[in-house]
């Protein structure tokens, strides 16, 4: 495994758009257990706003979130978008109720769900659209098929995997351009490290989610609190800076309610782990 400089902080998608690596996850900008309304709306859309202000330009997001409450939240903040900022949303996991996540990948659901994202961010186009979750009931080469069509329509600009294999992302590149992949990734869970390779190899974004479920290493005493006093760093910042450090490729994009979290995030671009401080969290 090779580490790269944390301060190659910015990633070129598909060659044509600059991001900062550093985005933010608009998924807990919604109500608990990402269902429903905010508790207050105004704050949540200040939040949205404040990302943008410290420079971040990846803001991902999904129709199933709310359902449909973060995408509308963040036209409600930040249409008409600055110039250069890539909002990227997703398709194909339905919310029939509070906590449950179903899985959808028809053709025909996958074009209404863009419709419906399009309609809410209130543009003409999706610039980064991803497939949610493959879905068992219907053949992967079928779901992404269909999002290749409304590429053809230039109703996506590019598109994106999550929650892929290898083996996915192979078949998808056979059918499409794929730009980004989204799968869970952090200092405690590497099941996708063969997925990050592959990411590397192709130079795609690699879009790590739950990127700071630091679990026991976080607890008091352990690897990562005590690397996080070496730096005068927060656990969470520390877990960023390793995320950031792990590869050029990857694009993390932690989430919050709060501005004060949020900027407490953002300052993770500034932590320096040394190379054994960097090794040590490796390893754990």
């Amino acid at each position: 495994m090779t580490t790269h400089p944390v301060e190659a902080l910015e990633f070129d998608i598909a060659g044509e758009w600059p991001v900062r690596r550093l985005g933010f996850g608009a998924m807990r900008v919604t109500g608990q257990g990402v269902w429903g309304e905010p508790p207050d709306r105004e704050r949540a859309k200040a939040v949205l706003r404040r990302a943008v202000e410290l420079g971040i330009n990846l803001i991902d997001t999904a129709d199933s979130y709310g359902p449909e409450i973060s995408e509308t939240l963040i036209a409600e903040a930040l249409h008409p978008y600055r110039a250069g900022l890539l909002i990227a949303t997703k398709g194909g996991l339905e919310r029939p109720g509070p906590g449950v996540w179903v899985p959808n990948g028809r053709p025909a659901y996958l074009r209404d769900a863009l419709h419906g994202s399009l309609k809410r961010l209130k543009v003409e186009r999706i610039d980064l659209y991803q497939f949610h979750k493959p879905d068992p009931e219907v053949p992967f080469e079928e779901s992404v098929g269909a999002l290749a069509e409304l590429r053809k329509q230039g109703k996506i600009r590019h598109i994106g995997l999550s929650n892929v294999t290898v083996q996915q992302l192979t078949a998808a590149q056979q059918i499409v351009p794929i730009v980004s992949v989204q799968n869970r990734y952090n200092l405690t869970d590497r099941a996708s490290e063969d997925v990050l390779e592959a990411c590397e190899r192709a130079h795609i974004g690699f879009i790590p989610w739950f990127p700071l479920a630091v679990g026991a290493l976080a607890q008091p005493n352990a690897l990562l609190d005590q690397v996080a006093r070496e730096l005068a760093a927060t656990p969470s910042q520390v877990a960023l800076a390793w995320l950031l450090g792990r590869s050029r490729v990857v694009l993390p994009i932690p989430g919050t309610s709060s501005i004060e979290h949020l900027e407490e995030n953002t300052r993770a671009q500034g932590v320096k782990l040394s190379p054994e401080q960097w090794q040590r969290l490796n390893r754990a």
